[in-house]
């Protein structure tokens, strides 16, 4: 792997530490920088987050607060990422691309958003069942999908929603695991998984991330946000470049 993508997986790991999104960066410098496939990258990228993952939930569990929520959507996730992680080897490379893209620029605007919020959301009663398995089964396919680890779509969702910020922190760090298990079982079982390069990814990401929780707890959060932002963005135009080259063979 050469030191480009190197330093643009630890640059991700580090934002999924400091800001919980920047898990989406990875499939993008694995196609980009070192020319794998898209179905290849996404089946490392899945695997690689249950590294970050188990030391999120770990932490998790440690404190014991927003759990109820966390398990169910999790559940939810588990079943929608196994079917999430069947269709990435049966879809046309460009309906991937698409998806991919609509992430991408969905999450840098989602964070663009974040940057003119001035003031505090109600928050809504906590969501019933069958609602966290809903959103959990959406986050699970769409992650599975596209190798994201779940929080760049979860986030959104459930502050769309009016959750509690410190429920969807955590519900957002819980669902990292199921979706990384279920997805990389089924890329395994179709051969696409490399198991070598997902820990590789891994442990990078899990160092980076440590790091980034430290650093970034004492940035400035809307220097976080613009650069997450920005970063998003940019490499989202840079995919959906990309698939209009591709729609137009």
């Amino acid at each position: 792997m050469g030191l480009a993508c190197i330093a643009a997986i630890l640059l991700a790991g580090w934002l999924i530490g400091a800001t919980g999104i920047g898990g989406v960066l990875v499939v993008p410098a694995l196609t980009r920088l070192e020319g794998i496939t898209l179905p290849q990258a996404v089946a490392a990228s899945a695997a690689a987050f249950a590294f970050p993952a188990a030391a999120a939930l770990a932490f998790l569990v440690i404190r014991r607060t927003h759990l109820r929520g966390a398990l169910w959507l999790s559940a939810g996730a588990l079943a929608g990422a196994a079917l999430g992680a069947s269709l990435v080897h049966r879809l046309d490379v460009r309906v991937l691309l698409a998806l991919v893209t609509a992430l991408l620029l969905f999450a840098g605007l989602y964070a663009l958003r974040g940057l003119r919020e001035t003031t505090p959301r109600s928050n809504a009663p906590e969501l019933p069942v069958w609602a966290l398995l809903a959103v959990g089964a959406v986050v699970g396919i769409g992650s599975a999908l596209t190798g994201t680890g779940g929080p760049v779509l979860l986030s959104p969702l459930l502050v769309l929603l009016r959750q509690p910020l410190a429920a969807v922190i955590a519900s957002a760090n819980a669902i990292q695991m199921p979706v990384a298990i279920a997805a990389s079982v089924v890329h395994w079982q179709s051969g696409a998984l490399d198991i070598g390069l997902a820990a590789m990814i891994g442990l990078a990401l899990l160092a980076a991330a440590v790091v980034g929780q430290i650093s970034g707890a004492a940035m400035h959060t809307r220097r976080l946000q613009r650069l997450v932002a920005g970063l998003l963005l940019v490499v989202g135009a840079g995919f959906g470049w990309t698939l209009i080259a591709e729609v137009s063979r």
